[in-house]
């Protein structure tokens, strides 16, 4: 006869031994069918950047282990997260990053930064309430404190011959090609801080360094802050970028090189103490040359932007277009700089053609206001052009609407 504490004992081992099969079999069902998973990192461990000593800011920060991933790197909403060096997402790669995260880098200039090389993508989606910020660690953060935001695309560049590629320079990565519509994913309230850290004196990041991306790249509402080199800067490529902020950029708030043929819409800068131009454009890269076979030359279109500097005594230039480089701008509102526009090049060269765009209608502004500007015009070109040959509709514009679309999400205002 089988007392009631065995049969107890009985029915707990079959519980048991059940359970046990159930969880073997849904272990192999999902090794079998996912070799690759995604890496996301949820992890609450706190942190230490200060050689085992205190957390920067008593909260929580989840590690990223500097390295290239070779499969999805998955950053959960709401959350911090920390890196100490190179983090780089390979081809065929993801970075997804949600809404309200806080990525912060150890302060060591340009060896700690993010890029999204050839073939991988970011997928970077934040909101106006819970913008994406990616932040010096430092206690007191400066410009200059970590690289930045590096992506890498297909499209073409006219740095190189044919269908060759250049390379970045911070990390050596790849970049270039035939594919215009290449996509290296999304960006969207996305905020660059403290950027700009230097490898050498040739070799500096920016806030935001688009290397040949191209137009199927999705960039809507991104700023760069505090940047102790470009707060944007376009290698060649045709990637198309809405409501873009600079503030307090130490180099040029806005750069375009290489090529560079996409579209800047609603962007807005402002100058700090430390600055140098508020757009500095060129046709190609002048340490490199002209390599595109046939030739082109950049030539964005810029739409909706305004531009405010320190004042008409301060001695800057808001736009310096040189280097052959061409452009439709319309709706431009510049504000408190000794010159407007400032156009360099050689008449009659072919390696800096940039007063014959104006001749040809390839350099163009229309509808611009300044205000507080002291020479609207310079022209270094050697060409002989009217003012009107380059800009018209002199008063008429209005620049961009930032205090409506930056607001809540944007700092330095």
């Amino acid at each position: 006869m089988i007392n009631n504490n065995n049969k107890i004992n009985l029915e707990t081992m079959k519980i048991n031994l059940l359970l046990g099969l159930a969880i073997t079999a849904l272990l192999f069902n999902s090794c079998s069918t996912d070799d690759t998973a995604d890496i996301i990192i949820t992890d609450n461990s706190i942190v230490n950047n200060n050689n085992g000593g205190t957390t920067n800011s008593g909260d929580d920060e989840i590690a990223i282990s500097a390295a290239e991933y070779s499969s999805d790197l998955v950053l959960e909403a709401g959350n911090t997260y920390s890196i100490s060096g190179p983090v780089i997402m390979a081809d065929g790669a993801n970075l997804i990053i949600g809404e309200g995260v806080t990525v912060k880098a150890v302060a060591t200039g340009a060896d700690v930064y993010i890029a999204i090389s050839q073939g991988a993508s970011i997928i970077a989606n934040g909101t106006a309430t819970n913008p994406i910020v990616m932040t010096s660690g430092a206690s007191n953060p400066a410009a200059g404190d970590w690289g930045g935001l590096i992506i890498l695309g297909k499209a073409p560049i006219n740095s190189v011959t044919g269908n060759a590629t250049s390379t970045s320079e911070i990390g050596s990565l790849p970049y270039g090609g035939t594919e215009t519509s290449d996509s290296s994913g999304i960006l969207r309230y996305v905020r660059v801080e403290y950027s700009g850290g230097a490898a050498d004196g040739s070799s500096e990041n920016n806030g935001f360094s688009f290397y040949g991306v191209g137009a199927g790249t999705t960039v809507d509402y991104i700023q760069a802050y505090e940047g102790a080199d470009d707060g944007i800067e376009f290698f060649g490529g045709n990637v198309e970028v809405n409501h873009a902020v600079v503030i307090n950029a130490q180099d040029d708030s806005i750069d375009w090189t290489e090529g560079f043929t996409g579209k800047v819409t609603n962007a807005y800068v402002k100058h700090g103490a430390d600055h140098d131009k508020g757009f500095e454009c060129d046709g190609y890269n002048t340490d490199i040359g002209n390599l595109s076979n046939p030739k082109f030359w950049s030539k964005p279109t810029v739409t909706d932007v305004t531009i405010v500097g320190l004042g008409s005594s301060t001695g800057n230039e808001a736009i310096r277009l040189r280097a052959g480089t061409q452009g439709i701008f319309d709706n431009i509102l510049i504000e408190g700089f000794a010159e407007g526009f400032d156009l360099d090049g050689d008449a009659g060269a072919s390696d800096n053609p940039t007063g014959t765009g104006v001749i040809n209608g390839d350099l163009d502004v229309t509808n611009v206001t300044f205000t507080d500007v002291t020479v609207q015009l310079k022209n270094d070109t050697g060409d002989t052009f009217a003012d009107a040959d380059f800009m018209t509709g002199i008063g008429n514009a209005t620049g961009t609407d930032y205090a409506t679309w930056g607001a809540s999400w944007t700092v330095g205002n």
